[in-house]
This record gives C-alpha cells, structure tokens and sequence, in this order.
C-alpha cells in the first residue's frame, strides 16, 4: 500500500490532461504503489482514454531497443506529436531493485514538454512487462499523448506479453545475437507488425533480414492480413528511422479500418478484467481475515488426502 497521504484525485487528472508533468508522474506513482485510491484513479481516468496509439517495442538484450525508441520520438516530435514512453527494466531477484538507466539513453527528450518518458520496473512479473503497464497506459492516454510507447524488459524468450498491450507491436533484431530459429522459439513471428533489423551497419545484417522474411513468408496468414514488413534502421544514425514511422502508421491505418483495432482493445480490457479480479481473489483468500482460514483448512484436507483440489478450489472459490 502506498504510504503517501490520500491522493486528490479529481484534481490530478484534470491537471495532467492540462499537460502537467508533475500530475502524470505522480498518478503512476499512484499506480505502481498499488494505492488505495488507485479504484478512483481508474475511473476517473476511463472516460478520457482511447485516443493514443500504443506501440510496443520488443526484442532481445543488445539490439538497441532504447537507442531506437529515442530515434522514433524525435521523428514523432518533428511531426508534431506528443510522446509518452514506458521504459520497463528487469528488478533483481536477489534485491528486488531495478537500475531503471533507459532514460539515460533517452537523455536528448529529457527537457522536451511533449516528451513523458518513465522507467518501471518488472517486480518479477514474467512477459517482458510490469503488472501495472496497463494502467500507466491509461495514464498517459488520458492524459493526452499522441503516442505511448513500451519497452519491454528484453531479458530473454519470454517478452511477447506487449503484443496483448499495443494496438502496433514493432520487433527488433540485429546481426549476430541468434539465427531465425531463435526468433522463432522466442514467438516473435506471431506478435510482430512491424519487423526491424537495427545495426544494419554490421556485417550480417542483410542475412537476418532475407531468413526472417522466408520464415514470415511461411506464416499462415487470412488474404486480408497485414503483412509485417521487414525493414532495416540504423537508429544510432538516424537511418531507416522515418520508414518504421511510415510502416507504424500504415498498420495504425489498416487495424483502424479493418477493425483490429477494436478487437485488439477488447482482449486487452478482458484480459486486465481477469488480473484485476484474480488479484482481488487472492487478496481476499491470503488477508488476515475471510477465507485466509478455509484455504488453509483445505491445503491441509487436500495433503491428508480428505479432498482432491479441484473439489477444494470449487470450495474455496463457492465462498469468496
């Protein structure tokens, strides 16, 4: 629980639709902390979300994920969008801490208004994304931004959870950080719009292109699918940076027309539904009082062999 004092929330949310930094900031803070007001945070923020377009941003350690995502908001800010950035860092399984030095590549926005970048930390939580991303979208939706970008944890063949989150998801690969088989195994071929090979400088890098257009090629895919582009960028120089924008808003384009759009953000709403319902069962099952008792009376009924746990869970879950 949050140890700061009760949050005024109406006022917070009008403030950071007025463009206040320190208002967006501190209804984040709100929701990582997990506050008490966080159910007020929510519904007031509900009635001004679903303008911005969520690009996620995804790949392994060492492709240039933060270096890219700085050259994309300046190409957004020279079109004269407003930017927020989640920058999601992995947290230490030995200290729970977490670096949170994204920012520090983004450092040329860092005095721009129209840029809000904030690093989040994972807390463990498996995907490549933090439990309260959703959320901190929201706050930033409703709060104005043009453009929210995520960037994932990027720790390894586990952070394809983004696709779920953005309306847009953009792959990133570079030469000599794993083959197309790797690609396939990490489940990018399946959660990729755009596909961006970064480093396109370096030796190989016209390799990792053709093999991951063969293997996209072998996708099955409806006749009326996108197709996601292979591109190449070098984003440390700029190059190849305007044609991921364009392909962005190609794919921003078509979900709209082709009612993706609609049907990504419903799975998305019935799947932070479900977390946010589950988290309220667990809640109620491991607090000091309610069912804390029953679960463990059937824990104990179900090690004595008195009850098999599936009658234990309908049990428990006939008297949450």
């Amino acid at each position: 629980m949050s140890r700061r004092p009760d949050a005024d929330v109406p006022g917070l949310v009008a403030r950071a639709r007025d463009g206040e930094r320190r208002a967006v900031a501190r209804l984040i803070s709100l929701v990582e902390d997990e506050s008490p007001a966080l159910r007020d945070v929510a519904a007031a923020l509900a009635p001004h979300t679903g303008g911005a377009h969520v690009v996620g941003v995804t790949g392994a350690p060492g492709v240039g994920k933060s270096t890219s995502v700085s050259a994309l908001v300046r190409a957004w800010r020279e079109a004269g969008l407003r930017v927020g950035v989640l920058a999601i860092d992995p947290s230490s399984p030995f200290s729970g801490g977490a670096l949170l030095g994204d920012r520090v590549r983004m450092g040329d926005h860092a005095t721009d208004d129209g840029v809000f970048i904030r690093s989040m930390a994972a807390r463990g939580h498996l995907g490549g994304l933090a439990w309260s991303t959703p959320q901190a979208v929201r706050v930033l939706d409703a709060a104005g931004f043009d453009v929210v970008v995520v960037e994932t944890v990027g720790v390894g063949q586990s952070e394809v959870e983004v696709a779920g989150l953005a309306d847009s998801t953009v792959v990133l690969l570079a030469p000599g950080l794993g083959d197309g088989v790797q690609a396939a195994k990490a489940g990018i071929l399946e959660v990729g719009d755009v596909y961006v090979v970064n480093k396109a400088d370096r030796d190989g890098a016209d390799q990792v292109a053709r093999e991951l257009r063969a293997m996209l090629a072998l996708a099955q895919r409806p006749d009326d699918a996108w197709r996601p582009p292979v591109l190449r960028t070098t984003a440390q120089s700029g190059d190849g940076v305007p044609e991921v924008v364009a392909a962005i808003g190609d794919h921003r384009s078509w979900v709209g027309e082709s009612g993706a759009l609609t049907r990504r953000r419903a799975r998305r709403a019935r799947a932070e539904i479900e977390a946010v319902a589950l988290a309220t069962l667990r809640a109620r099952w491991g607090g000091l009082g309610g069912s804390a008792g029953d679960l463990d009376a059937l824990a104990a009924a179900v090690v004595a062999g008195e009850l098999d746990p599936y009658t234990a869970a309908d049990r428990l879950a006939g008297g949450a």
